[in-house]
C-alpha cells in the first residue's frame, strides 16, 4: 500500500511540474480582448538534443535507415519536414480551437487578424517507441504576440519547456504523430492560461 501511494505521489508530481513557462515580454494581461490570432511557424535554429544541429540529426536517423533499407532515410526526412505543415501546426490549430466552444479566441494561419502569434520550436525531441521501450517526444517553443502591422514590436513573450507528446494507449509508433501530440499539449495548456489569466 505505501509503495503504491509513492508512486501515486510521484506520477502526479511529475504531471504538475513536467511542463514549464517563462514570461519574457510583457504579462497575460497583455492578451486581454484579443479574440483572434493570425498563426506564423518557425523553426530555425531548431535545436535536437545529443546532436550539434538539425542536419546531423537527419544524416544520422538517414543513415541508419538507409543501412537497412535503401531509400528510406530521404523519406524520413521529407516526412520530417512535411510533418510541421501537415501534422504539427493543423494539430495545434484544432487543440487551441476546440478550448473556446464558444469562438470567444480563436487562431489560424492566413485568417487575417489584427494580432499576429508566432510559435517559434525552440528544440524537438522526436522519442521513440519500439513495443518493449519508449519515449515521450518533447518540444520547446517561445511564443511572440504583436500586432500584425508592427511585427518588431513585441507586446507579449513567453517560453514554455518541457512539454511532451505521446499518442493514445502507447500506439505513437510514428515520430510525426507524437511530435505533434507535443503541439496539441501546448495549445492546449496556452488556452488554458489565456482562459485565466487574460481577463
Amino acid at each position: 500500500m505505501k509503495n503504491i501511494l509513492v508512486f501515486t505521489l510521484l506520477l502526479v508530481s511529475t504531471t504538475i511540474f513536467a511542463q514549464k513557462t517563462k514570461i519574457t515580454e510583457g504579462d497575460w494581461k497583455d492578451l486581454k480582448g484579443i479574440s483572434a490570432y493570425n498563426l506564423v511557424f518557425e523553426y530555425t535554429d531548431l535545436q535536437i538534443p545529443k546532436f550539434d544541429s538539425e542536419d546531423a540529426f537527419l544524416e544520422d536517423k538517414m543513415n541508419k535507415r538507409d543501412d537497412k533499407e535503401e531509400g528510406t532515410g530521404e523519406e524520413f526526412k521529407k516526412n520530417w519536414f512535411a510533418d510541421r505543415e501537415n501534422r504539427y501546426e493543423p494539430k495545434f490549430i484544432e487543440s487551441f480551437n476546440k478550448r473556446f466552444d464558444d469562438g470567444e479566441v480563436k487562431v489560424g494561419k492566413g485568417i487575417g487578424a489584427e494580432y499576429t502569434m508566432k510559435i517559434h520550436t525552440t528544440m524537438l525531441y522526436p522519442g521513440y517507441n519500439v513495443g518493449v521501450m519508449r519515449q515521450n517526444a518533447k518540444v520547446e517553443a517561445t511564443l511572440y504576440v504583436y500586432k500584425t502591422d508592427a511585427p518588431n514590436t513585441i507586446i507579449f513573450a513567453v517560453e514554455y519547456t518541457k512539454i511532451e507528446g505521446k499518442g493514445a494507449m502507447g500506439y505513437d509508433y510514428n515520430s510525426g504523430y507524437r511530435i505533434s501530440e507535443g503541439y496539441a499539449k501546448l495549445a492546449k495548456e496556452l488556452a488554458k492560461t489565456i482562459q485565466k489569466k487574460a481577463k
